[in-house]
This record gives C-alpha cells, sequence and structure tokens, in this order.
C-alpha cells in the first residue's frame, strides 16, 4: 500500500484517530511500521535513505527539524526540495508564517507547531501548558488561524488542555495532531518513541505514555558488553588469547624454507 495522502488525512478527521511517532533509526521504524503506526516523524537523514522505504513502506513521513538547524525561509525551500524529491509525504515547520507560506506556495504539505513551542517557550513562561487561560487560549487559536492563512494543512499542538483543543478543532480546517493536549477533537497523537519504549533517561513528560522499559535493557546490554570486553583483555594481558584454536598453521617445511629465504634477503 501507498502511504496516505493529505486528502486522505483531512477525509479521515472525525472517522480515524491517527497514531504518530518520532522514530530515530530505522530499527524504531521498521517496528512502528510492524506496529501499526500511520504517522512518522522522522530525520531528514533516514528519508534519504533508501531502506527508510523498504521498512516502512505505508507511512506517512514528516522530516522535522527545528528552524534553528535549517535557517530562514530560503534555508528552507532549499532543505525541502530534495526531501520532496525522496518522497516526504509532508513537512514540520516551526519557522515563521513566511516560510509556511513559502512551503505551502510550492505545493509542499507543512504542518506547523502551536500551544507548547519548545523552541520558542520564553514567550508562553516556559515548558509548561499554554491554553489554561483566556489569553493563552485565544493566542493558541490565533496561532492556528494564522496557519491556516498560511496555507499549512496541519498543527502540532502541543501541551494544550484537551477542552480547548476540542473547541478550536470545531472551527478550524487544521489536521491537528496532539502531543498532550487530548483526543477530543484531535485528529491524530503523537510521541516520541524514546518515551514509548521506555529509553528517556531524562524527565518523561506528563503526557507520555511509558509501555517498554529500554533503558534497562540497554543498561543490562552494556554491562554484558564490559564484562566480555574485561575477559577479553584479560586473555591478552595472561597470554591465554589467542590460543591454538585460534590460529592458522603452516606446514613446517614452509616455515623453514621462508625463513631460510628470509635470511638471505
Amino acid at each position: 500500500m501507498a502511504p496516505p495522502t493529505v486528502h486522505d488525512l483531512r477525509a479521515a478527521r472525525g472517522r480515524h484517530h491517527y497514531a504518530m511517532l518520532r522514530v530515530e533509526t530505522l530499527d524504531e521504524a521498521a517496528a512502528a511500521a510492524q506496529a501499526g503506526v500511520e504517522l512518522f516523524s522522522i530525520p531528514p537523514a533516514m528519508l534519504l535513505d533508501r531502506r527508510f522505504r523498504d521498512v516502512a513502506p505505508d507511512a506517512f513521513a514528516f522530516p522535522g527539524e527545528n528552524f534553528f538547524e535549517i535557517g530562514g525561509t530560503d534555508d528552507f525551500l532549499r532543505w525541502a526540495m530534495p526531501l520532496a524529491k525522496a518522497g516526504a509525504d509532508g513537512f514540520y515547520c516551526s519557522g515563521s508564517l513566511q516560510t509556511v507560506r513559502a512551503l505551502a506556495d510550492h505545493g509542499l504539505a507543512v504542518c506547523g507547531h502551536v500551544g507548547l513551542i519548545p523552541s520558542k517557550r520564553t514567550w508562553t513562561g516556559g515548558f509548561k501548558a499554554v491554553g489554561k487561560t483566556l489569553e493563552t487560549a485565544q493566542l493558541v487559536w490565533r496561532q492556528v488561524r494564522a496557519l491556516e492563512e498560511a496555507g499549512a494543512f496541519a498543527a502540532e499542538i502541543e501541551v494544550v488542555p484537551h477542552a480547548i483543543t476540542a473547541a478550536i478543532a470545531e472551527k478550524t480546517s487544521l489536521f491537528l495532531i496532539s502531543m498532550g493536549a487530548g483526543r477530543a477533537g484531535a485528529h491524530a497523537q503523537y510521541l516520541f518513541s524514546d518515551d514509548v519504549l521506555g529509553q528517556n533517561r531524562g524527565r518523561v513528560p506528563r503526557h507520555a505514555k511509558v509501555y517498554a522499559d529500554l533503558a534497562a535493557e540497554q543498561d543490562r546490554l552494556q554491562s554484558l558488553r564490559v564484562q566480555a570486553m574485561a575477559r577479553y583483555a584479560r586473555d591478552v594481558h595472561e597470554g591465554d588469547y589467542p590460543a591454538p584454536q585460534h590460529l592458522v598453521d603452516s606446514d613446517p617445511e614452509v616455515v623453514a624454507a621462508f625463513r631460510d629465504w628470509l635470511a638471505q634477503e
């Protein structure tokens, strides 16, 4: 099957709730695809790796980086065009409205960001919910309207009270991707694989749900690595490696002839 289109996502609003993950490796992408996750946020380099579509042929893929990693509007266009050629389905953009408009003017499917935007958190008070007051709820709505007018098709709505998300969804044409903004009204749920898999060793956000403890498994594997390498180093230092079974033999006559030859060199 082919990935869903923007038209498909819009048509499914209110009928199907999509699952979305940020995946950082091909192994994670393959696992997410096999698990039935439909929307992927991925590092741009992954999309340029031909193996990505081998492991996730049906995924709607948003390559995404923060605007400060890319630059201004012209930089975004130069960044996006090779990715569009490589088969990107959409583009995450936390840059300016001018940038969103320029990408959309070129027919690219743009997903903006509203609510708690981590790279712009200083304007809303840091890492905390946005929209708990009338003033900040109005701010989120204005962000949504501005993205609509700039030509975006979707917005990640992050850490916004669920009732505010639901009210906004009733008034917007955007495909809303919720990260900690509730289910009602949103059209997809978005988490990071690091949180879902229990790989995050820092603070786990309130909205995240942990389904595995890979950090403990990685610690166990690292301990096994250290133990194995320590035994190897000890064997080398004490003369136990290499042993006869690890060596290649030669006929004594060949060795003797070679030594005679070397002596004359």
